[in-house]
């Protein structure tokens, strides 16, 4: 049986006769006792989202769960509708499912959905992505003897992303989608 050192974003397990999907995770060793993982799960049926933590000692169920690569088309703000780019099949998945993955959306974006049963659960970004800076105020003299060496920038999808203040307005940059920190800038 698989322990709960196997759960990751997107894992779908069975728990109290319920599928659950893995919101996120932490692996915790105290100094003292045994180690265990405090999660955040949502039960796939109603939509309540608990807090659980399973020792790493205990046996859980997991499901089966396809791993689709897809492309974000569009959204009509309560729904975000996602292609699979062998199939052309479209597939919505609602807003609340996928919260934590919003802001990194921008159209076009390849990401991995989890599907189980032909429904979507979830959807995992890639580690960096590329935007181009919409918005970034030019860099004033004096501002490296304060020690503040970031500013503010817009990115085309909206997101906000502390920068470099060598970033101009055009360049494009990646940003790591686990962090929501710069990453590094891309040539051109």
């Amino acid at each position: 049986m698989p322990s709960p050192n196997e759960l990751k974003n997107g894992t779908v397990i069975r728990y109290e006769g319920d599928l659950w999907v893995v919101v996120s995770f932490q692996r915790v060793a105290p100094g003292k006792g045994s180690s265990f993982v405090r999660t955040r799960i949502k039960n796939i049926q109603t939509g309540k989202v608990v807090e659980n933590n399973f020792k790493a000692s205990e046996n859980l169920e997991f499901e089966d769960v396809n791993y689709l690569k897809m492309q974000y088309l569009f959204t009509d703000g309560s729904t975000y509708t996602f292609m699979d780019n062998h199939t052309y099949e479209q597939v919505e998945i609602s807003a609340d499912l996928i919260e934590s993955v919003i802001a990194y959306l921008k159209e076009g974006l390849e990401v991995t959905v989890s599907m189980h049963d032909d429904r979507a659960l979830a959807v995992t970004l890639p580690k960096k992505i590329e935007y181009i800076v919409v918005t970034a105020p030019p860099a004033v003299k004096g501002d490296t003897a304060s020690g503040n060496v970031t500013k503010e920038a817009i990115m085309d999808n909206g997101l906000s992303v502390q920068v470099p203040i060598f970033i101009k307005e055009g360049e494009t940059i990646l940003v790591n989608s686990d962090t929501g920190a710069y990453s590094e800038r891309v040539n051109s």
